[in-house]
């Protein structure tokens, strides 16, 4: 068996103990399940202002009204009303509406001013009317019940969708319509597990339904929709809202809203142990500064230091790591290993995070709860910071003290994957801050860590987390190029703090998070709720992400609803609804696009919100379409007082046309509000994206146009039109201006975004595959497609890394609406390392009576030396090494997670010094240029697995398959590999899973070898 799950099933075991809390109250016992009763006829009724009774024999429901659309339906199957929950979850809600009753032949109606509640006779039923008499739900029969658990049958509409349930991996930014979603901890941190799971769901006919209860939940949305609890007792809140949005706030009105995380929460995190680490050798907490120090250097973002996570593991001299955390720009944490008792004493040294891991191993589900809450205020107790948790178990109400975090997680592809749909589709339950560690806690690799951390900052929150793979994972522990990319995503983020922030604010007032799934933006599109949107998600109403989870350069799949989209890396624009597939994404580039109209403020250039200075910018990204706005929020970002009124407000106002030419008046409102720290004055810059150069920028009078980068750079006010910029960019800088004063900046003579005329608009585009070899000239090909209109006098440049050469090509025209195929010279540097290296296509053209450009990134591959003569694959480079269980090992066999930790390759009872480790499902990828005849190698499962492992071999070259072995076992005799690959130029190794479980599966290619020219 591969030992990560020993490692794994031991470390929950101890973290955990008893897994009976699963079962939660009302366990049915062990023997044959009970027949269910329904609810029978009414035989009593009686009204107490807002609360009803309805009595059905011994049974008794009960009726209660929080608001004009938000109520509670109780039954008691023997008449007698319990509530397990108490005060815990739902908060106070004041005095309840007035509502009224009639009694209608078969039915009591229960109304408020909103909605009508009927509760039919016989049998005992309830069903849901608005105030205009359309139905919203209806129950197919009544209310049953059995030794184990008690359920509500609703009849599901034709077209009726649903989502919630809180934390779903892998699930839950799409509908759950025809699927059984389960409600509880499980302790699955995988795909299909339901960690931080919430009892709460909500209907796209304008409904949602909480189950006040801390019994485990199952519901099935088929027809009809039954939803259980397993408790002997019925408690439902029930909302009627005009849409998804409406719903989830009703639902934190009654649990509560999210809390406003401190903005250093924001930020990414760090977490390790630091105490005597068994897997790390001996050292002391305050090595943490020694990490600390990595981000200063580095000029990486980094919030806070979690310096106890690890099992047993403690802490010393915790007043002086704080300090020194302080003192370099961060906060510190602590996990509650050792509970938390202690919690006032180490806030006072200088605690200001808590991870609750164990504070949610305990007797079922208000142990969780109440961890989250007592954390929080224990933090708010022994200080003036903001409580700030992060827990990996949780139930409704944690929202409103904590970061849901979804658990121990590998580095993999399929792991970026399922976590896309996770998050998003927790905020369909009211969870504001969900998220995962970076490139998870075991495995990982360069690759994975880069773009799991790309998409990772379009969350609100997140952290990187150290000890349990072989190496470190901050993100300055990989070089180059991965250092660079991963600096550039913190700052990114960190720029993006004041538009993420604003939306942090809003939840506490909505309980809608930031990270959307489409359908809560976009509820009337016919894909938004299916597939075809389930790998995406929306950072606010402005931004689309759709991460890549694929070893690949290209992203296929993305969908943009309706609306103008645009292209965050190239400018480009799209009109949606459409599909975009063959996204050029090189490593550096997430797909990533900006909704038309969207105006996102921005801190620009800081590495730490604390290098916010009074005279500090304020930035304005504005795409402009149509009439936009959006609300800036601001506070001291620390301290508790945000509570006590001490924000302000400031609102951008955008008017430009909604397509093609005119002006474009950005209106900035006064700042509204104080608080701490405040700026009286401060500079502002705007980056307008026009596509189209104005004739004039004015601010009063006009503002000084400048002619180059290096003019605006060391102007203290003016603009400049930079048209290699994304397609054409208005850049505007402002002198410092009183924040108590509105003003406007008025572009003439230009357009909104995506230029004057839409039929000038080029694309650029580069085929897929492209291979250059370390110093040697060659060319690389752009695809240039014209648009409505001709393309005359097109250049097409390259933007090439250090050290490399490039020289631009023409084309005189490109008619409309044809692609002409351009071929640029590049020579790569001698020097450039083999592997993905990005180029940056910039064509300046004209169209339309109008200069242009068109940018695109593209990766091209740079191609090690083919090898010569008799070649070990082991000492090759690989140009990809995906593995099931670590990393591929080299002359050894599969071992842990760490590099060349694994054991001699034996193959029936024959070692082998040369040779590749791996445990399916495993790829090999090598360069051999055409220059080799064959391959050889023994084939098999390691002797070290004793019998155990299932899987098959095949070699495959430039997309054919070559060789298949047949299924091999633990117990096969050695497999004979010699398969002729003349010609070849990219050769995989593969080993394959063959029996769906990947226990044992240590497939070895001993003695492999190529025999080259």
């Amino acid at each position: 068996m591969q030992s990560s799950t020993r490692i794994r099933t031991a470390a929950v075991a101890a973290l955990l103990g008893l897994l009976a809390v699963l079962s939660g109250p009302g366990a049915a016992q062990a023997g044959a399940a009970e027949p269910d009763t329904t609810v029978g006829d009414l035989t009593g009724f009686s009204a107490d202002g807002s609360v009803y009774h309805l009595k059905a024999g011994a049974a008794e429901a009960r009726v209660s009204f929080v608001s004009d659309e938000t109520f509670r339906i109780e039954l008691a199957p023997d008449g007698t009303f319990s509530d397990p929950t108490g005060d815990d979850i739902v908060l106070p809600q004041g005095t309840p509406p007035h509502t009224r009753w009639k009694e209608r032949g078969d039915r009591y109606e229960l109304s408020t001013g909103r909605v009508t509640l009927r509760a039919y006779k016989s049998p005992l039923r309830f069903a849901l009317y608005r105030a205009d008499g359309s139905q919203v739900w209806s129950e197919a029969k009544g209310l049953s019940w059995n030794g184990e658990r008690t359920t509500q049958t609703l009849a599901r509409g034709t077209d009726e969708q649903f989502y919630g349930a809180g934390m779903q991996n892998g699930r839950g930014n799409t509908s759950h319509r025809d699927k059984t979603v389960e409600v509880g901890v499980d302790y699955n941190w995988d795909d299909g597990g339901h960690p931080n799971s919430v009892p709460f769901y909500l209907s796209s006919a304008g409904y949602g339904v909480f189950r006040n209860t801390y019994a485990p939940n199952t519901y099935a949305f088929t027809d009809p929709v039954t939803t259980s609890a397993k408790e002997q007792r019925f408690d439902a809140y029930y909302f009627a809202g005009d849409n998804a949005k409406d719903v989830i706030g009703q639902y934190t009105k009654l649990t509560g809203k999210p809390f406003l995380p401190p903005v250093y929460g924001m930020e990414i995190g760090d977490a390790d142990c630091y105490l005597h680490n068994a897997n790390r050798g001996e050292r002391h907490t305050l090595d943490a500064l020694k990490v600390a120090d990595g981000y200063v250097e580095n000029d990486m973002p980094n919030g806070w230091m979690l310096v106890n996570d690890g099992y047993g593991c403690g802490y010393e001299d915790l007043a002086a790591t704080a300090e020194g955390l302080q003192d370099r720009g961060m906060q510190m944490g602590l996990w509650t290993e050792d509970g938390i008792d202690r919690i006032g004493e180490q806030v006072k040294a200088g605690q200001r995070v808590a991870k609750l891991d164990v504070a949610w191993v305990g007797a079922g589900y208000k142990f969780a709860l109440d961890g989250c809450k007592d954390a929080y205020k224990g933090i708010e107790d022994n200080s003036d910071a903001r409580g700030f948790t992060y827990a990996p178990e949780s139930w409704s109400g944690a929202q409103r003290c904590g970061v849901q975090w979804s658990g121990d997680q590998y580095g993999t592809w399929d792991y970026i994957r399922w976590q896309i749909p996770t998050y998003a589709g927790a905020t369909m339950s009211g969870l504001a801050y969900t998220t995962g560690d970076v490139d998870g806690i075991f495995g990982g690799s360069a690759k994975t860590y880069t773009r799991d951390l790309q998409w990772k900052m379009f969350l609100g929150t997140t952290m990187t987390m150290d000890g349990w793979a072989a190496s470190d994972k901050q993100p300055f522990r990989y070089g180059e190029p991965y250092t660079t990319i991963n600096r550039d995503y913190l700052k990114l983020k960190e720029s993006l703090l004041p538009y993420q922030y604003s939306y942090a604010h809003e939840a506490t007032k909505t309980g809608v998070g930031m990270v959307r799934p489409l359908v809560l933006e976009y509820p009337d599109d016919p894909k938004a709720a299916t597939d075809a949107a389930k790998y995406e998600f929306m950072s606010g109403e402005d931004f689309l992400v759709a991460p890549v989870y694929q070893d690949s350069t290209e992203r296929d799949g993305i969908y943009l609803p309706k609306g103008t989209w645009t292209d965050y890396w190239s400018g480009r624009t799209y009109q949606g609804p459409v599909t975009v597939d063959d996204y050029s994404a090189p490593l550096d580039t997430l797909p990533l696009f900006v909704k038309g109209g969207a105006s996102v403020p921005m801190w620009p250039g800081i590495r730490s919100y604390q290098d916010r200075t009074a005279d500090s910018p304020l930035a304005w990204d504005v795409y402009p379409q149509g009439k936009s706005s959006f609300t800036l929020y601001e506070d001291d970002g620390v301290t508790r007082q945000h509570r006590d009124g001490k924000y302000a407000t400031q609102r951008a106002d955008v008017d430009a046309p909604v397509r093609g030419a005119g002006d474009v008046t950005v209106r900035i409102g006064a700042s509204k509000g104080k608080f701490t720290g405040r700026q009286s004055s401060r500079p502002y810059e705007f980056s307008v994206h026009t596509g189209s150069a104005p004739s004039a920028v004015e601010l009063g009078g006009k503002l000084p146009r400048l002619d180059s980068a290096a003019a605006y750079k060391a102007a203290k006010q003016g603009w400049w039109y930079d048209r290699d910029d994304r397609g054409g960019v208005v850049k505007i800088k402002t002198a410092p201006l009183s924040t108590d004063k509105a003003f406007s900046v008025k572009l003439k003579h230009t357009s909104a975004v995506g230029g004057r005329t839409a039929a000038a608009n080029a694309a650029v585009s580069a085929p897929a595959g492209q291979e250059l070899g370390a110093g040697a000239a060659s060319t690389v090909t752009v695809d240039v497609t014209a648009g409505r209109a001709d393309v005359t006098g097109a250049e097409v440049g390259l933007d090439v890394p250090e050290g490399w050469a490039a020289r631009p090509a023409k084309v005189d025209r490109i008619p409309a609406g044809t692609t002409r195929r351009v071929e640029v010279s590049v020579t790569p540097a001698k020097d450039a390392t083999a592997g993905e290296a990005r180029i940056t296509a910039l064509v300046r053209y004209r169209s339309a009576g109008e200069a242009r450009t068109a940018t695109q990134r593209f990766a091209a591959a740079v191609m090690p030396p083919p090898p010569t003569g008799e070649a070990w694959a082991s000492d090759l480079v690989w140009l990809k090494s995906t593995n099931g269980y670590g990393p591929a090992e080299r002359d050894r066999s599969n071992g842990e997670s760490g590099a060349a930790d694994g054991k001699p390759l034996t193959l029936a009872g024959k070692t082998y010094e040369k040779g590749i480790g791996t445990h399916a499902d495993s790829d090999i990828e090598v360069y051999l240029g055409g220059r080799c005849t064959a391959f050889t190698a023994d084939a098999g499962i390691d002797d070290e697995i004793n019998g155990y492992g299932e899987v098959a071999f095949s070699v495959e070259a430039d997309g054919k398959v070559l060789w298949t072995s047949p299924k091999v076992t633990g117990a096969s005799a050695t497999v004979p590999v010699d398969v002729k690959l003349d010609g070849a130029r990219h050769v995989h190794l593969k080993v394959t899973d063959t029996n769906g479980s990947k226990t044992g599966d240590h497939g070895d290619w001993a003695a492999a070898r190529f025999t080259c020219s």
